[in-house]
């Protein structure tokens, strides 16, 4: 087996991998090695041609191709080398990168630090338990994406989508545009999953019904999709009896949630986050194995890619400092919950310098106050209109708070 060494490895070629990248050269590290398992840097923005991405990193809104190809033409300019349809089949805990690709077969990398940029998938219909047969005409939000934008495709003419997360909402419009026939958006929650914006520019504007506490509950059809039963469920997500109506449809697009792709974060040892399905990280986005950072939505489903940009800029900088032996580690403090605020990124504090906090909370909150809170200890109270899940926030945890910590824990909450 064909072995190498480099200071950097990013698994990874998304929109996280890139910014990870270009920020570590940035600050200097130029052995550094992108592993990309598509056939083309870019990640999912590649099949994003709607608009509204980057407004908060460029400034201007773009589709998502712009602003991929934005982070593509920064790695290209300086050079930063990339392999494509390179897979990693493994990652060891002492940052032993092992992956294969037609052009090299299978080989190792020894590296110096490792960024973790591999993206998440989509829940697919197994996971799902929904009765019934499994006729042609399911696909994933992000399947469908793929074949209408990528490869000129369409899934069908008359649909149902289940789950409003942002990808299902984005596609509801899509497929109207198309020609199609969007006949409901299903969402089991009694909320929206997805950000305002695209709850109104892409089922509003299209009198497209969104049925909140709705699923679907079978699926007919041999050969192909005929219909599907949906119906109202409690407070508990089950079914009530005598809600059932059967909505004649070919296509069944599903919205149902993203899955961090954490194989191989689990595979070296790297303690994970029950909520976030990510790794435990810092500040610096690095895990508790030394030398392993993780970013993006391997880390955590981001609503934004602006955002993901901005925190893989933080797990590159803080990459390079690691391997430069200047990581600061002065203190130990860990973030808490409770319960409203469903989690937070980081959730361990190692440094005293200013830390966004990154989080999402557990149900739709009005007029809630957002208080960060040291033992008894007030640090601060921030006033909030309305609150949604499908919605990040941030609170940022001041220099001087965690100096006067050193160790302990913070918590975040909301209250009246």
């Amino acid at each position: 087996m064909k072995q190498i060494e480099k200071e950097l490895v990013i698994i990874g070629g998304g929109p996280a991998g890139l910014a990870a990248a270009v920020a570590a050269y940035d600050k200097g590290l130029r052995d550094i090695l992108i592993l990309e398992r598509d056939v083309a840097l870019g990640g999912i923005l590649r099949q994003c041609i709607h608009n509204g991405f980057g407004l908060h990193r460029f400034g201007e809104e773009l589709t998502g191709p712009e602003y991929a190809a934005r982070y593509e033409q920064q790695v290209k300019e300086r050079g930063i080398p990339y392999m494509t349809e390179t897979m990693v089949t493994e990652l060891r805990a002492d940052r032993t990168v092992v992956a294969r690709s037609a052009a090299m077969g299978i080989f190792e990398i020894k590296a110096g630090a490792v960024i973790l940029a591999m993206g998440c998938r989509e829940r697919p219909k197994g996971a799902l338990g929904i009765a019934g047969t499994r006729p042609a005409g399911i696909y994933t939000a992000g399947t469908a994406q793929k074949f209408v934008n990528m490869k000129g495709m369409m899934p069908g003419k008359e649909v149902v989508i289940l789950g409003s997360g942002d990808i299902g909402l984005i596609m509801a419009r899509r497929m109207t545009l198309e020609g199609a026939r969007v006949k409901a958006v299903c969402e089991l929650m009694p909320y929206s999953g997805g950000l305002a914006r695209n709850i109104e520019q892409c089922l509003n504007d299209f009198d497209i019904p969104l049925l909140l506490s709705h699923t679907v509950i079978d699926i007919h059809g041999k050969e192909r999709l005929e219909a599907v039963t949906i119906a109202k469920v409690d407070e508990r997500r089950r079914p009530i009896p005598g809600t059932e109506q059967t909505i004649p449809c070919d296509t069944l697009l599903l919205s149902c949630g993203l899955i961090p792709e954490n194989e191989l974060t689990a595979q070296a040892g790297v303690p994970m986050d029950r909520i976030t399905n990510g790794a435990l990280v810092d500040g610096d986005r690095q895990t508790e194995i030394p030398g392993v950072f993780a970013c993006g939505n391997v880390l955590h489903v981001h609503d934004l890619v602006d955002y993901v940009s901005e925190e893989a800029a933080i797990a590159g900088e803080a990459a390079v400092r690691f391997l430069r032996g200047e990581s600061k580690k002065s203190i130990l403090v860990s973030v808490k919950t409770d319960g409203k605020v469903r989690y937070t990124v980081p959730q361990i504090l190692t440094e005293a310098k200013d830390t966004r906090l990154y989080f999402r909370v557990s149900d739709v909150f009005r007029g809630k106050k957002i208080v960060l809170k040291a033992g008894d200890r007030v640090l601060l109270e921030k006033k909030t209109v309305k609150l949604a899940p499908g919605e990040m926030e941030t609170v940022t945890v001041k220099a001087e708070w965690l100096s006067e910590l050193a160790e302990g824990e913070i918590s975040i909450s909301l209250s009246d």
